[in-house]
């Protein structure tokens, strides 16, 4: 009676060979039986099981499993059950003396009845008396050998031998996919190798301390929708108590636009230093940007000059959201706009502002105003500017209503943001 393995694999009782009818049939169902693990997809596990899944179906006692070294003319074991002489990991050329190898480079099937008299055999266990050794292909190719060893002379008539072709190519299938899924989880561990080293590189970018700057701080946040993002913020030291205060969103996200980001944050560090108006820094920073970035990218972006001598703040804006002002009331700032850099030509704007003890501004990304609810509805300026109307209210306290406001939705963007506070 058939019965199902603890590992899904289906098993036969053991049949002897002098029984021919129900030896094929055992045959047939581990044939059958062998369609199942097309689906298993770790190769070591894979060939343990075809090994002892073929002596426990068919009486055999030898079982072994060899695979072409890709880097090497040789070919390499994986499975075994029955051998004591070769262990896994051994090696033996292809062509060389010995049934497998004759196989590997002929890729035809070679039947051993009487192995004390076959000129190619290799004595390893003494109560083997014939083999089958079976090419494993894939599209006409030999990836491996399935040699099957019984303790009977001439144990494996004619009709034995076609289902333990059928099973080979079964067994060929499967370890093509156990390759192919290995290959990908390779890559898919490089790739998250790489993008968990480029997001410890843009943390670094933004871990460092804010600056100290006398009568003011400063609140920030930066939560990418991935491991790496497209918005970003950052301060630069304009000298003279002057400081550059930047707040940008690369269109799209992951890697992509985490490289549109990383370019646009350094040239804009290379120019900020040349002129204090942040509205020609903007300009320059535009032209260059048309000239590099690929068709159809483009870069929204806040930046500011803070002069805190005179606690002004000149704000230009590349297409980014208005920013919010925040003294005793809560207001969006009407100020014009540039085009988002990157796509054409364009001024920049200017607007002037004083920073009295007291007031915040503050400037903010999309991932904020366009995070979406299970209902898909969006968090909003009119939640924005209700959450600020609370007297504690700060950004940390604005990411986690932002975040519980968006819990169990599909929808994630990146989310930054900077608080400028007056004192």
């Amino acid at each position: 009676m058939e019965t199902i393995s603890q590992s899904g694999v289906l098993c036969v009782p053991a049949l002897r060979s002098n029984t021919p009818c129900n030896f094929v049939q055992a045959l047939m169902k581990l044939q059958r039986a062998a369609q199942l693990i097309t689906s298993t997809l770790d190769l070591d596990p894979l060939l343990d099981r075809v090994a002892k899944d073929i002596i426990a179906s068919t009486g055999c006692v030898e079982v072994s499993v060899w695979l072409r070294a890709p880097e090497t003319d040789e070919m390499v074991l994986h499975g075994v059950r029955g051998h004591t002489a070769n262990k896994k990991g051994a090696r033996l050329r292809n062509g060389c003396r010995g049934m497998v190898g004759q196989v590997a480079a002929s890729g035809q099937m070679r039947y051993a009845p009487d192995l004390a008299v076959d000129p190619h055999y290799i004595a390893y266990e003494l109560n083997t008396r014939s083999e089958a050794a079976l090419p494993l292909k894939i599209n006409g190719e030999v990836i491996g050998v399935l040699a099957i060893g019984h303790m009977q002379t001439d144990a494996f008539p004619h009709d034995h031998l076609q289902v333990f072709e059928a099973l080979a190519g079964h067994i060929a299938v499967a370890i093509e996919n156990a390759h192919r899924f290995k290959h990908e989880r390779q890559q898919r561990e490089s790739i998250q190798n790489e993008a968990e080293e480029a997001r410890a590189v843009q943390q670094a970018l933004f871990l460092k301390a804010v600056p100290l700057v006398p009568e003011f701080a400063f609140e920030t946040a930066w939560h990418p929708a991935r491991l790496v993002a497209g918005d970003w913020f950052d301060f630069i030291d304009l000298g003279q108590d002057r400081y550059g205060i930047a707040l940008a969103d690369v269109c799209g996200k992951g890697m992509a636009a985490a490289l549109l980001m990383s370019a646009t944050r350094a040239i804009l560090r290379s120019l900020a230093k040349l002129d204090a108006s942040p509205g020609q820094t903007l300009l320059r920073l535009n032209q260059t940007l048309c000239e590099d970035f690929p068709l159809g990218k483009f870069v929204t972006m806040i930046y500011a000059v803070l002069d805190a001598r005179s606690r002004e703040i000149t704000v230009a804006s590349a297409g980014h959201l208005l920013p919010l002002l925040i003294n005793g009331e809560c207001s969006f700032l009407e100020i014009d706009t540039g085009m988002p850099l990157g796509l054409g030509a364009s001024s920049y704007p200017e607007h002037t502002l004083k920073l009295n003890a007291g007031t915040k501004l503050l400037f903010y990304t999309d991932g904020i105003t366009e995070a979406m609810n299970r209902d898909e509805e969006e968090y909003g300026s009119t939640r924005l500017l209700h959450h600020f109307l609370q007297p504690n209210a700060c950004i940390k306290g604005l990411i986690e209503e932002v975040q519980l406001f968006g819990q169990g939705s599909d929808s994630a963007n990146d989310a930054t943001a900077v608080l400028i506070r007056s004192r």
